[in-house]
């Protein structure tokens, strides 16, 4: 029972990294508005902006393609793979972790110009990350 091809377990990885690229990268647009609302004459938010997605590509050379390729290898070598097995359960325990972090890291930063710069650039070096890296599941598939 809810046994899927391995190509539908990819399918469902793909949309989970992207959905989190997609909230990143609108969570980092709303921190770095927050910021500009805050001091519109800094330029420190175009400077976060920079880089965020700088380290962002790094990231994606360095580690996210990596990781991403690593699980849709995984994946092809499942024999009749379940629909909840595109990631391994450390993963979800980890996401929960890394969304709650994130929850609080962004509730602290609130009316903080610098820490709402720091938050975004975080959160928009991951965001680049995840896109980037997603294109290892077209390619793969």
């Amino acid at each position: 029972m809810f046994t899927a091809s391995s190509n539908t377990i990819k399918t469902i990885a793909a949309v989970i990294w992207i959905t989190g690229a997609i909230t990143l990268g609108i969570k980092s647009s709303s921190l770095l508005i927050q910021a500009t609302e805050i001091s519109p004459e800094l330029p420190w938010v175009w400077i976060a902006v920079l880089t965020g997605l700088v380290i962002g590509a790094i990231k994606t050379k360095y580690l996210f393609t990596r990781l991403c390729y690593k699980n849709l290898n995984r994946i092809d070598e499942l024999k009749q793979p379940k629909l909840w097995q595109c990631y391994r359960p450390q993963f979800f325990i980890f996401l929960f972790l890394m969304i709650s972090l994130g929850a609080y890291m962004s509730r602290i930063a609130e009316g903080n110009y610098f820490m709402l710069i720091d938050v975004a650039i975080v959160d928009l070096s991951i965001a680049t990350a995840l896109f980037g890296s997603s294109l290892c599941f077209w390619r793969k598939q």
